[in-house]
């Protein structure tokens, strides 16, 4: 094992360890620490490494080919970045002839369609690509019954239900690339947006009941404008209508796109807007010129695309949040030039302007720290609690904290919960009320209350007890709870419950330690779940019977560490909590010695049920729920 820190003697009193086991878990806990310290940027915060994607490959090799197809003049600074995407995707095609989301991710029929769709743009002479095909149209065969429009389309709709937001662009797609039928009998298949009503006020949406999710409001203007184009709608007077709104919804999507062009900084969604307005013959149209300078820049040396550029904001948070409070191993991030710079470049990235994607007010944060990013709760309250945790005392420290609890509190819905992007926009995926999110907002309010003025602290309070209530009655009849942004690929309906329960708990002991009940039993129900799904090897996994992972592990040892500290467990609480702590610490400590603690499980949920993995949340997760072990008293 590396040579790690020493952790502070203070720390290592009174939990019950076996004696034997406490100096593997010191030395652990230091290794885990320095290997987080050592991920820093020369700036001094985390950037991290997301996985590579044949999802977004797919997209980005089709949209930059139908814009080298439309400009000739384009055609010979494309040809490279698109080759090597194509190569990248033959080369990492799975067994099955499917593709999943990542290269560690099952095949699905999203990502399969897609690179079916993108291949289809690629001459079959190139070597390996129709042995990929006949491969790929087994696989869409034996999953959808056949490779007719109507047996996919129902396929692909099946995986989103009523939510059109990704299963339109995947028919767009399959359409552009020929693969839905000849070009105007393929349209047919593809549903027309209503892009023709971006030009109302956008404070309007939320009303509208758009069958697609706030963030998607470039792939509304875009894909509705290339169906229009491609298949005019029937009707004269719709038709009329949507040919008069064309110039004016382009401008409103020329006002959303970010200087460096990534909509979002997701390679997905600016593929989707490019390869639709290249397909129209606008390839001269400075949106386009943008999308394709931000894919081209975000393409990897292998050839591949991430699903977004990066989580700096939220990966810096994470891990202030895990090593802010331990007083232990390098003290560069508690004290002095590294603790400022983490501080100020957090306060550099709230927003201090209505933002023009969403209308988000002044106050929150982003996931990244880059053009693309839109405010959002998770980052908000991450944002916060890191804040809290380097310097809570400090004037901007507390300004800016105090806008980002209003701006939090302005978020909350009339259901007492807290949605992503926009308060009372719907109940599609993405910006309904979430358990994660809201608990990520407890966890923020409470830190912060002792340092508001009275009136802000009672209007806190009335939202801290609404948000008790959405908890409450969100809680499943086992005692869990299904969080928004992540999932397990191995679970039925792609859920995490291990990590929303893991989350929720850690937020409901907050409550309680400010003096707040949350009511009606959820902590102990809660518990007591998290109690029942360890695994027999000590771990922890989001779906039963699956691998234990590094991330949902730490995630359920830090909440149980956390509940340990609870005042009036009683004896026997006490002892079930201890007996699976010391199990976990086990299993924990027993992969950081062998090394298997860097290697990432792919349990986060992308916009739309996309699958990525982080190469930090192994080690962030598990440094947290270290240090919190050797805190034990």
């Amino acid at each position: 094992m590396p040579s790690s820190p020493p952790v502070a003697a203070s720390v290592t009193s009174g939990f019950p360890f076996d004696a034997g086991f406490r100096p593997r878990l010191e030395q652990a806990c230091g290794a885990a620490i320095a290997a987080l310290l050592r991920e820093r940027n020369p700036g001094g915060w985390w950037t991290g490494e997301l996985s590579s994607s044949a999802l977004s490959t797919a997209t980005a090799v089709t949209a930059l080919t139908l814009v080298a197809r439309g400009d000739p003049s384009a055609a010979s600074r494309l040809r490279e970045v698109i080759q090597r995407g194509y190569r990248w995707l033959l080369a990492n095609q799975n067994a099955d002839g499917g593709w999943g989301d990542t290269t560690r991710s099952a095949s699905n029929i999203s990502t399969t369609a897609l690179v079916w769709a993108a291949l289809g743009l690629f001459p079959e002479t190139q070597p390996g690509v129709s042995a990929a095909v006949t491969s790929t149209e087994r696989w869409l065969t034996r999953f959808a019954g056949s490779l007719e429009p109507d047996q996919l389309i129902r396929a692909i709709e099946r995986r989103y239900g009523q939510d059109r937001t990704f299963s339109i662009p995947i028919l767009t797609m399959c359409a552009l690339c020929g693969r839905l039928g000849p070009e105007r009998e393929g349209w047919r298949h593809v549903r027309q947006l209503p892009f023709e009503l971006a030009i109302l006020p956008q404070r309007w949406f939320g009303a509208l009941k758009l069958p697609v999710v706030s963030y998607a409001l470039p792939a509304l203007i875009a894909i509705g404008q290339v169906r229009h184009g491609l298949r005019p709608t029937a009707n004269p007077l719709l038709r009329a209508l949507r040919d008069r709104c064309r110039a004016r919804t382009l401008e409103k999507l020329s006002c959303l796109q970010p200087a460096n062009g990534g909509f979002l900084e997701a390679t997905p969604l600016t593929s989707f807007v490019t390869m639709s307005l290249a397909a129209l013959g606008l390839t001269g149209h400075p949106i386009v010129q943008r999308g394709v300078t931000f894919l081209k820049a975000a393409a990897r040396p292998d050839g591949s695309w991430p699903i977004d550029t990066n989580l700096a904001t939220w990966l810096t948070t994470l891990s202030v949040q895990a090593l802010g409070s331990a007083q232990a191993g390098d003290t560069s991030l508690q004290s002095g030039e590294r603790r400022r710079a983490v501080c100020d470049w957090l306060l550099r990235q709230q927003y201090r302007a209505v933002h023009p994607y969403t209308l988000a007010a002044p106050g929150g944060w982003a996931w990244t720290d880059l053009p693309g990013g839109v405010p959002d709760a998770d980052d908000t309250a991450g944002a916060l609690l890191a804040l809290h945790r380097l310097d809570p005392d400090d004037r901007a420290v507390q300004d800016a904290a105090e806008a980002g609890i209003a701006w939090l509190l302005n978020l909350q819905n009339r259901d007492g919960g807290i949605p992503t992007f926009c308060r009372g926009w719907g109940k599609l995926a993405f910006d309904r009320s979430s358990p994660d999110l809201t608990a990520h907002a407890i966890r923020a309010w409470t830190a912060w209350r002792v340092h508001l003025q009275l009136p802000m602290q009672r209007r806190l309070d009335a939202a801290l007890a609404q948000a008790a209530g959405f908890l409450r009655r969100t809680q499943r009849t086992d005692g869990a709870w299904i969080p928004l942004w992540f999932g397990h690929q191995e679970d039925p309906a792609d859920e995490n419950p291990l990590y929303g329960t893991a989350r929720v708990v850690s937020a409901l002991c907050a409550l309680e330690q400010a003096g707040r009940s949350d009511g009606g039993g959820s902590l102990d129900r809660a518990l007591h779940w998290l109690l029942a799904r360890q695994s027999p090897d000590g771990g922890w996994s989001g779906a039963a019977g699956a691998d234990s992972s590094m991330e949902e592990s730490g995630l359920a040892l830090e909440a149980l560490a956390t509940a340990w500290e609870r005042q009036g467990v009683d004896a026997a609480g006490r002892k079930a909590i201890q007996a699976t702590l010391e199990r976990g610490a086990a299993w924990l400590v027993a992969a950081v010695e062998n090394d298997r603690w860097r290697h990432p499980t792919p349990i986060g949920f992308y916009f739309a049920k996309l699958w990525y993995h982080e190469r930090l949340y192994p080690l962030i997760f598990a440094a947290g729920a270290l240090i919190r072990l050797t805190r034990l008293r």
